[in-house]
This record gives structure tokens, sequence and C-alpha cells, in this order.
């Protein structure tokens, strides 16, 4: 399968060390550098806070591997909106594809691209009302790129992940090897002692932070369509990625207890920052703000290129606008549908409510994923033809990932109900729009 026209018109050019870094690229972005401050104000000790962002990582991994299975069986442009289209119908894929450009993908790079822009604006010192522009610059450089082909974006992707790999490698060994310079080494913070100002704090507020922080696996397949030999490839790239970032995400909280113990993490809206000051002064500081910067264009980058997919997709479907469906005849970029969810997280950058549009939408991203696993029961029941991969344990993974992930999202409307409320509303009014748009445009 490696003529661009069993991939839709793509061209099979990603191997397995170039998917694995995109997995490494689109969940690594700027939420382990700043959310492990808050996940440690929502739990009791060290070893609470470290059980939380493992158990996270295998209930990620469980579901990587799932999405494997279906990146196997349907190795083409779209990822879950291919899924929930065959199994639930066009409305169901939709629904996704609707969400995920208003809100899911454009609210993200909006947020993170202003987290770049941010560290940015420090590192050189310029005033604060240049945040929002050089947001959106950030944004309109990395999609700039990859209008003239895939691989040029995927080799400053590469780029973009050794960069921020390095720069978690220079916190890790800071952390782990300089901690008598911090107030956080062994012998006034111990890593696992328990915080008595938050001893009986529940694990579940903690639990939205983390998964956040996790969120982006899928973002592989959305690209399944210039993956070669996808069938194997995406398994294999999707595994390796996965324990990857769980090896990362665990060595940088180690260094966070033990430069800063529970409390002093706790305290930290900057974490990494933090670190790096009291190990390496202003410098390290700097250094550090450098290293979040780039992880943090660089998840912005995957990002609009996953989802520019899905767009170009819906458009050969007939659910967006035809003209979205076209490739450019060199490249094979689907490049009218990437300056559309650029140009949106742009307004979204400029306008400064891309903050609460990712609240309300933090929890449809999980749950479009536990949709799509979901999937997964419907491809075994309806196509029973070879595939390279299947999840192992079947059907408890799947079922694990579904169940955990509804728990967490009926917390979330329990314990927020007005942001996930207006979450839901944004997902539902997705409804009508189809309906309108099916009279319109596809009139039977």
């Amino acid at each position: 399968m490696s003529d661009s026209s069993s991939s839709g018109g793509y061209l099979r050019r990603l191997g397995m060390w170039d998917a694995a870094l995109i997995v490494v690229g689109g969940i690594i972005g700027g939420g382990i550098f700043l959310n492990p401050g808050i996940i440690a104000q929502r739990t009791d000790s060290g070893l609470a806070l470290l059980l939380m962002w493992v158990g996270a990582g295998v209930l990620t991994l469980i579901g990587a591997l799932c999405y494997a299975e279906l990146g196997a069986r349907r190795p083409r442009a779209g990822g879950s909106y291919v899924y929930l289209r065959d199994s639930l119908g066009p409305l169901a894929g939709f629904l996704f594809g609707w969400t995920m450009l208003l809100v899911i993908y454009s609210g993200s790079a909006a947020a993170v691209a202003t987290v770049f822009a941010s560290y940015s604006a420090a590192v050189f010192g310029l005033p604060k009302d240049s945040v929002a522009p050089l947001a959106a610059g950030g944004l309109v450089f990395v999609a700039g790129i990859n209008l003239f082909g895939l691989r040029l974006g995927v080799q400053l992707q590469n780029l973009f992940t050794l960069l921020k790999l390095l720069a978690v490698a220079m916190l890790v060994v800071c952390g782990l090897f300089f901690t008598g310079i911090g107030s956080g080494h062994a012998g006034s913070h111990p890593i696992f002692a328990l915080d008595p100002a938050r001893s009986g704090v529940g694990f579940m507020g903690a639990a939205l932070p983390v998964l956040f922080a996790y969120s982006g696996f899928t973002y592989l397949n959305n690209l399944a369509g210039e993956v070669r030999e996808p069938q194997r490839t995406l398994p294999r790239a999707l595994f390796v990625g996965m324990l990857l970032v769980i090896l990362i995400y665990g060595l940088v909280n180690v260094a966070y207890l033990a430069v800063l113990g529970h409390a002093g993490l706790a305290a930290s809206q900057t974490p990494a920052a933090d670190v790096m000051q009291q190990v390496a002064g202003p410098i390290g500081a700097k250094l550090m703000a450098i290293g979040i910067a780039v992880s943090t264009l660089g998840f912005c980058n995957i990002t609009l290129v996953a989802g520019a997919r899905v767009l170009q997709v819906m458009g050969a479907d007939g659910l967006f606008f035809r003209s979205v469906a076209q490739l450019h005849p060199k490249h094979h970029t689907p490049n009218l549908a990437l300056l559309l969810l650029t140009g949106w997280a742009c307004v979204l950058a400029l306008s400064g409510t891309y903050g609460q549009l990712l609240d309300y939408a933090t929890f449809g991203d999980w749950l479009a994923c536990a949709f799509g696993v979901g999937t997964l029961f419907w491809y075994r029941k309806h196509d029973r033809g070879p595939v390279d991969f299947r999840v192992p344990g079947y059907p408890l993974l799947p079922l694990i990932f579904i169940a955990t992930v509804g728990f967490v999202v009926v917390q979330s409307l329990r314990d927020s109900p007005v942001n996930t409320g207006i979450g839901v509303l944004i997902m539902l009014s997705g409804v009508p729009v189809y309906w309108v748009w099916q009279r319109l445009f596809n009139p039977k």
C-alpha cells in the first residue's frame, strides 16, 4: 500500500521514527511544563502525584493500542472522523469534525501558541501586548511550512521534537543530579512524603489536567494516509511513542519533586522554570523558557497538520466545502483545509476567547477518544478481513478505557456543570448545522 491512490491522493512518506516522533510531539506540548503544579495541589503526596501520571499514561497507552488496530484497519487520512462515520454514520463523523474545527484542535493550537508567545516575549523582553500577535504569527509560520509538502513539515516537526526532548533531558538531569542546590533535596523534602496540607485530597480533581497533558495520541491516525506500510508502522509508532512519553513524564515529575518537593510544586505556576532557576540561575531559567517555547510550537505544528486532514476528508465526503477536499497538485497537501483551520485558530488566539473554549471542550476530546475506541467493537463484527495488528486483551482493555474515560467525563459534568455543559452544547449545535448542510448541499 505504497501508492498514492490507496491513500486518497496522499503520498506515503512517513517512516516509523517519523511517525513515532509525531506521537511524541502531538502529546508533549505545554502541559508537562505547566500542569504538574495544578496536579500537586489536587494530590496529597509525591507518590500520589506520580501514580496519577503513570496511571493516566497506562490508560493512554491502552487507547493508543486500540487506535493502532483502528489505524491498521483503516490506513487512510481522517482518523476518528473516519471511524465514527463508518460505524455510527455521517452525523457522528460530522459532530466530531464540527467540534474539532470550532474548539478542540483550533482551541488547543491557539492556547498552546499563546504559551509559546508568552515565553518568547519573556525571553526577548517584548511587551505584553505583543503576545497575541506573536501567537498568531507562530501559527502562521508552522502552517506556512506545511504548505510546501509533508516532508518539509515532518523535518520541522522532527527538529521541534528533538529540541523539546533535549529541553526535557536538561530538566531531568538538573533535577536529579543537582538537587542539593535547590530547597527540595532529599534531606528537606522527601519525594514520597505525605503533604499534611493536602491530606485526604482525592484523585479525581487531578484527572482532567493529567489527561489533557496526554491528549494528542490520536493525531498520527489522522495522517495514516501518509504513513509507509501503515498496517505495521502505525502500531509500532504508537506503542514506541507512548512508552517514550510515559517515561518522559515520569522522570520530569520526579525531577520536580526532587528539587521543589510536593508542597513547593503545588505552589509553583511554572515548575520547569522554577527548577532551572534554583539549579542554574537566570541562565538556566531562560534556557528552559526557550525549550518550552520550542515544545509548544511543535505541538501547534502537528495539531494543525492533523486537523487539516480531517477537514479534507469531510470535504471529500460532502460534509464540508468541496473545495477543502482538494490536494495541492505538486505537494499533495490539503492547503485550503490547513489555511482554514489555521485562520480560525488565529482568530481565537487574537480574541482571547480560546482559553474558555478550551475549557469547554477539553473533556470533549477524550469523549471523542472513548467513542473512537468504541468503534473497534463495530469493526471486529463487520470487518472480518485480515489485519496485521489486534489489540491484546480484547475486549477487556477497550472496555477499561471506555469505562474510565466515561467516569471522568461524568465526574466533570457533575463538578463543573457550566463549563462542560457549554462544551456539550457546542457539540450538539452541530446537529442542526448538519441537517441544514445536507438539505442545501446534499439533497436527495
